[in-house]
């Protein structure tokens, strides 16, 4: 129940249904207050380039971006990311209220979005189901953030829930849509970033938790499923991985082939970033199927420090090349997109 505990102790915000009426659809600036839904503001704005500020408290609801809500801004009043929480608890496996079957993996999401140029910060996106809750189901993915619009940045944001925390999505194989993560909080523990979006986290803290489990690895931190017509995947650079579970019990990241999209290649780099003890040294990858093994896929690291970054099996950490590392930046990634 820690995640529960975690995220009441915030002021309550009740749902109030119609609460968009509260918006003059011109106003640039939309403010959502205890009592007030997110998802009214969402639904509210009007046109580009609009703010919706989120004053401290708790909304339990799910909010969804659409695509025609483009360089939306939705940040929290206060400069404290714990102060204004967005939270709900669907999972894969939950059933939907009209009977017409589960949310699957992206449905469960908490926070969606489609929309190009968003910005979010400031807030905490989380998903609170637990698997203790809910032993009969087994879609256990509980998805905090999916977002799937080029030129999406989040700035201190929390991101927290459990198995696949974070879905970096684009719209299609064939669009590279661009993400950009800085001084972002992200945790959970199975696969918990994950997707084929090019994808930037800098100055990011990712953290593993301790799972009741008597297996390991108890989970990946990384599950990329970049498209293999996109050279840039999944990019961490200048952050820090942490865990709360015992030393060497998390793998790095294992490559997610998704069985409709058999033709992908994961990338992920992972470069000037201190790892801590909870990744295997040893081992620090693993297949997702035996089908395509991780050694097969391009996954590679530079100049990364701390316990869980030592290399003493040197096969089973793939480095960079000093001229490759100068391709594996936020820069060429981003390309002209400059946030």
């Amino acid at each position: 129940m820690r995640r529960r505990t975690l995220l009441t102790g915030v002021t309550a915000g009740l749902l109030a249904v119609g609460s968009a009426d509260a918006f003059a659809s011109g106003r640039r600036v939309l403010h959502v207050r205890p009592g007030d839904s997110v998802q009214a503001a969402v639904d509210a704005v009007a046109g580009p380039g609009r703010t919706i500020l989120v004053h401290p408290g708790t909304y339990r609801e799910v909010v969804n971006v659409p695509v025609d809500k483009a360089e939306l801004t939705i940040r929290g009043a206060s400069r404290d990311p714990r102060d204004a929480v967005i939270v709900y608890d669907n999972a894969n496996g939950t059933q939907k209220p009209d009977g017409s079957g589960t949310y699957g993996t992206a449905g469960s999401a908490t926070f969606t979005s489609a929309a190009p140029g968003l910005t979010v910060r400031d807030l905490t996106l989380a998903n609170d189901w637990l698997r203790a809750d809910h032993p009969e189901i087994t879609g256990t993915q509980a998805v905090a953030a999916c977002t799937y619009g080029d030129r999406t940045h989040f700035e201190n944001v929390r991101l927290l829930a459990h198995q696949d925390t974070l879905f970096v999505e684009t719209a299609a194989p064939a669009s590279f849509d661009r993400q950009y993560f800085h001084h972002c909080y992200i945790e959970g523990d199975v696969d918990f970033v994950f997707g084929r979006a090019t994808a930037v986290f800098e100055d990011c803290h990712f953290h593993t938790l301790q799972r009741d489990v008597t297996f390991t690895p108890k989970g990946m931190v990384f599950a990329p499923s970049t498209a293999r017509t996109n050279p840039y995947g999944i990019l961490a650079v200048r952050s820090r991985i942490t865990s709360g579970a015992e030393d060497a019990a998390y793998k790095l990241a294992r490559p997610w082939v998704p069985s409709y999209e058999t033709t992908a290649w994961p990338s992920l780099v992972v470069r000037d970033t201190r790892i801590g003890p909870g990744i295997d040294p040893l081992a620090p990858y693993t297949h997702m199927r035996e089908q395509y093994p991780w050694q097969t896929m391009r996954f590679r690291e530079y100049r990364n420090s701390g316990p869980g970054a030592v290399i003493t099996v040197p096969e089973n950490r793939p480095q960079l090349f000093p001229d490759e590392a100068a391709l594996h930046t936020k820069a060429t990634y981003l390309g002209d997109w400059r946030p």
